[in-house]
C-alpha cells in the first residue's frame, strides 16, 4: 500500500513514520508528496477533523492509496475536556506551543493536584480507494504538572505526567513515547483494525 500523511506537523509525522516504517513499504508526508495545503479543521470532534483531513488529502494525492490523519489534543478534566479539538491553537491563531502552555499554566493556576487529571486523545482515520475508512482511537492517561519537566518531545508534553513510568512525556526518549503514547495506541488499534479487514 502506498500511504501519504495527511499532515504538515512535523512532529506528528516522525511519530507515525517510525511507527508505521515496518509496516508499509511507501509512506510519504505531504511534504513529500509535493502537496501543499492546509485543511481546515472546523469539526467538534477529533473524529471529524481527522476524517475531513484524510479525505481531503486523498483526493488530491492521485498517486497514493490510502490517506492517514490524525487529529489529536490535550483534554483536562477540570477545563471540562478543554482544549481538546482546540488544542493547537489553545491561545489563540498563530499561537505556538509556548503559548499554549503558558495559557494552559495559567487557566490551571487554583487547580489542586487531587483535580488535575487529564488525557491525550489521538483519532486516527484512514481513507481509502475503493474501501470503507477506517476510524480509530487511541488515548494515554496522565496528570497537568504544575511546571514544565523535561526537554524532548512537543506541543503539552513537558506538562503531561504519566505515572506508569514516573515522569513527563518530555523526560521520555522517543522510542519509549512512542510505546505508549495516545498516538501510538491509536496506530495498534489501526494495525488491528487493518488485520481485521
Amino acid at each position: 500500500m502506498k500511504l501519504i500523511l495527511a499532515t504538515n506537523n512535523a512532529h506528528k509525522a516522525k511519530e507515525i513514520q517510525a511507527i508505521l516504517t515496518p509496516y508499509y513499504a511507501e509512506l510519504a508526508t505531504m511534504r513529500e508528496a509535493g502537496l501543499d495545503i492546509e485543511v481546515d479543521e472546523d469539526g467538534a470532534t477529533f473524529e471529524e477533523n481527522a476524517l475531513k483531513k484524510a479525505n481531503e488529502v486523498l483526493a488530491l494525492a492521485q498517486d497514493f492509496d490510502a490517506a492517514l490523519a490524525d487529529d489529536s489534543g490535550l483534554c483536562v478534566d477540570a477545563l471540562g475536556g478543554a482544549p481538546g479539538v482546540y488544542s493547537a491553537r489553545f491561545a489563540g491563531e498563530g499561537h505556538d506551543d509556548a503559548a499554549n502552555n503558558a495559557k494552559l499554566m495559567d487557566v490551571m493556576t487554583n487547580v489542586p493536584e487531587r483535580e488535575r487529571g487529564c488525557r491525550f486523545v489521538s483519532v486516527i482515520a484512514l481513507a481509502r480507494r475503493g474501501a470503507p475508512p477506517i476510524i480509530v482511537r487511541g488515548e494515554c492517561e496522565g496528570r497537568v504538572l504544575f511546571g514544565p519537566r523535561g526537554t524532548g518531545g512537543f506541543g503539552y508534553d513537558p506538562y503531561f505526567y504519566y505515572a506508569p513510568l514516573g515522569c513527563s512525556f518530555a523526560e521520555l526518549t522517543e522510542a519509549d513515547k512512542n510505546k505508549v503514547s495516545h498516538r501510538a495506541r491509536a496506530l495498534q488499534a489501526l494495525q488491528a483494525a487493518l488485520v481485521r479487514d
